[in-house]
């Protein structure tokens, strides 16, 4: 972890650096009025609208507020819904990968859409906090544009979908505020939405819910440090989701970057965690029979306990494009766990197990692995560690999460890893007392195990393949099979909280 902070107190101190350099260059950006758009700056900078066609990346037709010929030319076809990529800050004044990879893979969707990618990129070039400033003037200029195709074309707001990526993000957020009339803006999807000069802003000064008629966000790199985070850690939207706890993600490790590229390796490692936000949209749009779930919770402490795997109510939703569009009159927090590659999805378990430690009051603080067999797939030795150990007599739930569907769960195999140190003591001990047994050593007790599963809502109870002995010893493994009372997915399900 020494590394990873290094990591971040050298970009956040660059940041907190431009910042303080540039307070000379910051001027005040008077509030619109949308009855005149008065703007202060005569030189406002100008967004190229650039209609995507597949397969014509370099040479993008570009439509022109109040040039309605630029329609045809572009063939922009009113009766498709609109999706309108934003980009965030730009270093290098080039449009990053990613943008043309998501064009593609709406392209690639059985429907069909027009999709215009909005190149700011001549105010995205400059210091951040100027370009945080540009942000405001962006987004009107997005707003002009849309009221522009609905007065021209009578193409409605309500199809419209901006998706803005770090700065990006709240650009579209002030596209919505700044659209006159009673109707908003479809959707905006906000892919990392930047925290710098944006944490703890007001809901006027940062993308919020009140923007569109629905609005979700995707956190993947929100690690607060000296007061800053890459991405925005705050809930900005309705449905706000936080992969792998919204921190760091798989597969972006700073250490193996470190030690192999230097300096480069700080920076992609930057790159890979916020624009993972990106990809996992990408996903949701590439590979739609794999759709990542994500469950309200408290916090992802909370969800590594696997207690928030609930749908009732609204308490789950699909992550990325297909996503249920709810507008809920309070936003929600939802977390999931990924892997380190497309496509992303895991399947999660909340696995509760009432332990009994014979060991009286010492604490114990054993690794388990447990290995699944269900219709489709068998997975072994997947590992978990309680957090707080084992004491007592108690029932602890953990989360575990599986890259394959293995179908219905049917025989669970449970182990404690390690080594029983005290194996040849006690065989010594029971040469001496040759009265005493294996039953007489402490152990930890598990008559059952209850398991919910996140992705189909079904729960389960497995019981000891073995009813006579559930004591479990270092380095013994335990079968459970389903109970025979056990409720089907179609009659009484147990209840698990």
């Amino acid at each position: 972890m020494g590394g990873l902070r290094l990591l971040l107190t050298l970009v956040l101190l660059l940041i907190q650096q431009t910042i303080a350099q540039n307070q000379e260059h910051k001027c005040a950006i008077e509030e619109h009025d949308h009855s005149t758009r008065i703007r202060k700056h005569q030189d406002l900078p100008e967004t190229k609208f650039k209609l995507f066609e597949e397969g014509n990346d370099e040479d993008l037709c570009q439509i022109q507020t109040l040039q309605p010929e630029t329609l045809e030319k572009c063939s922009f076809n009113a009766s498709f819904p609109l999706i309108i990529i934003v980009h965030g800050w730009s270093v290098d004044g080039m449009l990053e990968d990613w943008i043309w990879k998501m064009a593609s893979a709406f392209k690639s969707q059985e429907r069909h859409f027009n999709i215009i990618i909005a190149d700011w990129l001549s105010s995205a070039q400059v210091h951040y906090p100027i370009a945080v400033q540009n942000t405001r003037l962006i987004g009107l200029e997005i707003a002009e544009f849309l009221e522009w195709l609905e007065s021209t074309v009578q193409f409605p707001r309500s199809k419209v979908h901006l998706i803005g990526y770090s700065l990006g993000a709240h650009v579209s957020g002030f596209a919505g505020s700044y659209i006159r009339g009673p109707n908003k803006i479809g959707r905006i999807t906000g892919l990392d939405p930047a925290g710098p000069l944006f944490e703890g802003m007001s809901s006027t000064d940062r993308l919020s819910p009140d923007d569109a008629n629905f609005v979700d966000a995707i956190h993947t790199f929100t690690q607060q440090h000296m007061g800053l985070s890459v991405g925005i850690n705050q809930p900005v939207a309705h449905f706000d989701f936080y992969p792998n706890g919204g921190h760091f993600q798989p597969g972006c490790h700073i250490r193996h970057l470190i030690a192999n590229i230097g300096i480069h390796g700080i920076r992609e490692t930057v790159k890979c965690a916020h624009e993972r936000s990106v990809h996992l949209f990408i996903d949701s749009l590439l590979n739609d029979d794999k759709q990542s779930m994500a469950y309200w919770c408290k916090d992802i402490n909370t969800f590594d306990k696997g207690v928030c795997l609930s749908c009732r109510k609204n308490r789950c939703n699909t992550l990325g494009y297909n996503i249920k569009k709810r507008a809920m009159k309070r936003g929600r927090k939802l977390y999931l766990k990924t892997r380190s590659h497309m496509p992303y999805k895991v399947y999660h378990y909340q696995f509760k197990i009432h332990f009994i430690n014979q060991t009286e009051e010492k604490l114990l603080e054993p690794t388990f692995t447990v290995s699944l067999t269900g219709t489709k797939e068998e997975v072994e030795n997947v590992p978990f560690t309680p957090v707080d150990g084992i004491k007592g007599n108690k029932t602890y739930s953990f989360l575990i999460t599986l890259d394959t569907d293995i179908g219905d769960l049917m025989m669970i195999k449970f182990k404690w890893e390690g080594i029983d140190v005290w194996a040849n003591m006690w065989d010594t001990f029971q040469t001496i007392m040759p009265w005493t047994s294996e039953a007489n050593r402490p152990g930890l007790l598990v008559k059952s195990i209850r398991v919910k599963s996140g992705e189909t809502q079904e729960q389960m109870t497995f019981c000891s393949e073995n009813v006579d002995n559930i004591k479990l010893l270092p380095a013994q493994e335990k079968t459970y099979v389903r109970c025979k009372n056990n409720a089907s997915k179609q009659g009484r399900k147990t209840r698990m909280r």
